[in-house]
């Protein structure tokens, strides 16, 4: 996992959706993937995110990965739902400087198993960070992203963007006790390093959110931390130096009830039921 860990200075950083549009409609130009409204926490990188059906009085939400929960890593098969919190960061704008700090009040839902994700409440809405700050928030897609689909990575931790392609996907990744389902395999553009964990997977065609960077191999292990390994459906792993990937984050749209809350009841949610 995309995590630092900086021991020596005595800091424990435990390191598309397609728009459908009409035929006599000219393609709306969307601007290249910047770190606006990305936010930086004090061990990961995080986004401003909203629902596709999210309305502007709305509770903000901040979008991370559950490997960067504050009270560390999770357990395999844990999910953690609508507990509270006070995680802050530091909201940026698109040349990545701080415009302000925003504060959480619930961890709506983390787990790291099949996806990687922490999904807070602010304290904030949407219209109350647009007006201070001019924040917009990116959406979360409701469709997985397209084999080929050129994507950028925003990390608020480094104030960097990397850009590469889907090359594909993987149906089952393995990282140490944690399994993950329907990874995205970037290509080798995309050499993301620890710190950009959280950071929002951004279609550069859409700028909507389709999935969220979580991992990379480091040093050619095979399923250990920090090292993912691919599974095939025969149990056969493989492992690549240096292969980065990110998780999918529409399975949220999967699982959203008419008031926009998540319900792992609802019939075709795809994120991850507690075990217990």
């Amino acid at each position: 996992m995309r995590l630092r860990r900086l021991l020596a200075s005595g800091i424990a950083a435990v390191a598309a959706a397609t728009g459908i549009i009409a035929a006599s409609a000219p393609a709306q130009a969307v601007a290249a993937p910047t770190l606006a409204s990305t936010i930086a926490l004090n061990n990961c990188s995080g986004s401003l995110v909203r629902f596709p059906t999210s309305a502007i009085t709305d509770r903000a939400l901040l979008l991370t990965n559950g490997h960067c929960f504050e009270g560390g890593f999770l357990r395999a098969g844990q999910v953690l739902l609508n507990q509270a919190s006070s995680r802050t960061g530091n909201l940026l704008d698109s040349t990545g400087a701080t415009v302000g700090t925003v504060q959480a009040d619930r961890l709506l839902y983390a787990t790291m198993t099949g996806t990687d994700v922490a999904l807070y409440r602010l304290t904030s809405s949407y219209a109350s960070l647009r007006r201070k700050y001019g924040a917009t928030a990116l959406t979360i897609a409701k469709r997985r992203p397209a084999p080929g689909a050129s994507i950028a990575i925003p990390s608020s931790y480094w104030k960097e963007v990397w850009t590469c392609k889907v090359d594909s996907f993987v149906r089952t990744l393995r990282e140490d006790v944690w399994t993950w389902r329907d990874s995205i395999r970037y290509d080798v553009n995309c050499d993301t390093i620890h710190g950009t964990s959280g950071s929002p997977v951004v279609d550069a065609t859409t700028g909507q959110i389709v999935g969220i960077n979580n991992t990379g191999n480091d040093n050619g292990a095979m399923c250990t931390l920090n090292n993912p390994c691919e599974v095939a459906p025969d149990g056969t792993t493989s492992a690549y130096l240096g292969q980065t990937y990110g998780q999918q984050t529409y399975w949220f749209n999967t699982c959203l009830t008419w008031r926009r809350t998540i319900s792992l009841s609802k019939p075709g949610c795809l994120l991850t039921k507690p075990t217990t």
